[in-house]
């Protein structure tokens, strides 16, 4: 039978010690990085290819079981939830608790897809998706940058999309938010030009996930499918999901993305940009090269496929 439970804080972690055995074993250089989604895909593949760098890593989910599973896992596993500004607050104030007030990078990856036609959203839904894949990260980068410009250095890093440059039908709340989230980190880094704190963007396209079964879950669970003027589309994205993911010759797995996080953070001078896969680098070029419309054009018919 195992002894009483020891007490926690609301983030998760045991009040009387550092966050895991690990992590309290850690030479007091290594440096350090909260990763937020860390519960499946490229946030998890993340985290472990991070602490096996020797990087103090602390692994941010919002389910209490994710991270107990985590924690078995051997990862510093926090509980954050980008849709509570007080969860975000806690995580910010256990970690810097843990480093004694340090943080060397942040990686700003969790977050979620509300897919249908703009049409068919509900305005509630829009900000949902926003509440989550903005503000969420805006709250979290302010608490974070003080501390960066104290210590005088830092990485900002954030997972973007190759949807945060080229739309897609039925992906408008989502394509929204990146394309957002692309702005504001453009401007985070001319912002904080001189202060030792790179921000950097990774871009990318179709990565192996559970990311994308969950978006096409929603359809079902939050638009009148049936209703809809897009009833023929949206049952075929149904199908999609029933079948299982596709198997594009272009689709990469987490570590495609984890890689490009490393150059990130370890590059002495890491790019504003990083672009995982191959078809997020065809879209950046016609993004370049071609008119408005006649990548619209090009969109529609991938998207039909």
């Amino acid at each position: 039978m195992s002894g009483p439970r020891r007490p926690e804080n609301r983030a998760g972690l045991p009040l009387e010690k550092a966050p895991s055995t690990r992590m309290a074993n850690a030479p007091p250089a290594a440096r350090t990085i909260l990763i937020t989604g860390c519960s499946s895909g490229i946030g998890h593949a993340a985290a472990h290819a991070l602490d096996r760098r020797g990087w103090r890593v602390f692994a941010a989910v919002r389910k209490e079981a994710d991270r107990i599973r985590l924690a078995r896992e051997g990862l510093a596993a926090i509980r954050l939830d980008y849709d509570d500004a007080a969860s975000i607050a806690e995580a910010v104030r256990v970690v810097l608790e843990a480093t004694g007030g340090r943080l060397d990078a942040l990686f700003n990856n969790g977050g979620m897809a509300q897919a249908g036609a703009l049409e068919d959203l509900p305005t509630d839904l829009i900000r949902a998706q926003f509440e989550t894949n903005f503000f969420g990260w805006h709250e979290l980068t302010r608490l974070v940058i003080p501390v960066m410009r104290r210590q005088g250095h830092g990485r900002i890093v954030f997972c973007s999309s190759v949807l945060g440059f080229v739309a897609a039908r039925f992906r408008g709340a989502y394509v929204a938010s990146k394309f957002a989230i692309e702005g504001y980190a453009d401007t985070l880094r001319v912002e904080l030009g001189g202060s030792g704190i790179d921000v950097v963007l990774i871009e990318p396209g179709p990565i192996s996930s559970e990311f994308l079964g969950r978006a096409r879950r929603r359809i079902r669970e939050t638009l009148d499918v049936e209703g809809s003027l897009h009833r023929a589309a949206y049952e075929r994205e149904l199908a999609r999901l029933a079948g299982g993911e596709s198997t594009s010759r272009f689709r990469k797995g987490p570590e495609a993305v984890v890689e490009k996080l490393i150059r990130a953070l370890e590059s002495p001078r890491p790019r504003a940009r990083y672009r995982v896969t191959f078809p997020t680098e065809v879209a950046a070029v016609l993004k370049r090269v071609l008119p408005t419309r006649v990548l619209d054009r090009i969109v529609a018919r991938v998207r039909r496929r």
